[in-house]
């Protein structure tokens, strides 16, 4: 299957029915809030969550190659895009619970999940709080937020990443007023200094991306994942190990780091490592990225 290319498609609706597999953008009222999905294929739930500063549009290229096997549900989280924009419940317990009212929502007692950079760290909080509503979880990149995040420099040595967003999203009020109509610059940066090749993210889908987090109100949301750090490090505290399968996917500059972390946070871990890509393992690489999870979901 040739994988979706036309990245001028900047409109989720028209994204998600140009998509290989019968795709539909859709939403849900579930836990208290209002979320965006687009799901498609055919076959037992898989469930995508994506990270910051992406959208469920992280996915597209590995969804249709997916489709053949599996019903693809790729979730706009909590504060995301075109999901409601509360004023709490961005601590990761609140958001799998979230995913989880979807799932139900959507029919299905239990789903296999994947998610990639903050839906991670969501979809291994659902796989900890509702062990019997999931069939297997993969991670990209990164687990759930844990005590080594107090851990992180402000002025890190030389090639270790700079990951200054990570205080700047804690502030209240100020980002909003530094970045509302100004992500553009943000989604550049970021994308600039995390992929191996800058060109596999074009000009729409960094439109999209920008203006899916430009106003006021995406800003505040989105860094509310951020802020909950403080009550996600306390609950992963009282959390024991993940009993269901994972598996973890990472970057050749995160490989490491996954493999020292997260064998710790399971009873039955696999690692794998995707070459050629950076931090956004769905957009660089999809097709290993595919391969790798159907070769684990089975």
């Amino acid at each position: 299957m040739t994988v979706f290319e036309d990245e001028s498609v900047v409109d989720d609706a028209a994204l998600a029915s140009a998509l290989p597999g019968d795709f539909r953008s859709a939403f849900a009222e579930v836990n208290g809030t209002t979320l965006h999905y687009v799901a498609g294929g055919q076959g037992e739930p898989l469930v995508l969550l994506p990270g910051w500063p992406v959208t469920w549009r992280e996915f597209r290229h590995v969804m249709p190659l997916l489709a053949e096997r599996y019903r693809v549900i790729a979730v706009d989280l909590r504060g995301m895009n075109l999901s409601a924009k509360p004023d709490s419940g961005y601590d990761k317990r609140t958001m799998a619970r979230d995913i989880l009212e979807l799932v139900h929502h959507l029919g299905y007692s239990k789903a296999a999940i994947a998610g990639h950079d903050i839906g991670s760290m969501v979809a291994f909080s659902y796989a900890i709080n509702h062990p019997e509503a999931v069939t297997e979880l993969a991670v990209m990149e990164v687990g759930h937020p844990d005590p080594s995040l107090y851990e992180l420099k402000l002025l890190p040595s030389e090639g270790a990443p700079n990951l200054w967003w990570f205080p700047l999203n804690q502030i209240r009020g100020l980002p909003e007023q530094l970045l509302a109509g100004r992500m553009r610059f943000v989604v550049d940066y970021v994308f600039d200094s995390h992929l191996v090749d800058r060109s596999k993210v074009g000009e729409g889908d960094r439109q999209a991306y920008a203006r899916a987090y430009d106003s006021a109100d995406a800003v505040r949301a989105g860094n509310g994942w951020f802020q909950a750090f403080d009550q996600d490090v306390a609950d992963f505290r009282t959390y024991g190990k993940v009993t269901v399968p994972m598996l973890g996917l990472a970057s050749p500059a995160n490989f490491a780091g996954i493999r020292q972390t997260l064998p710790q946070s399971g009873t039955d871990v696999r690692l794998a490592m995707i070459d050629g890509s950076g931090h956004f393992l769905p957009i660089e690489q999809p097709e290993a990225v595919a391969q790798a999870l159907i070769d684990f979901f089975g």
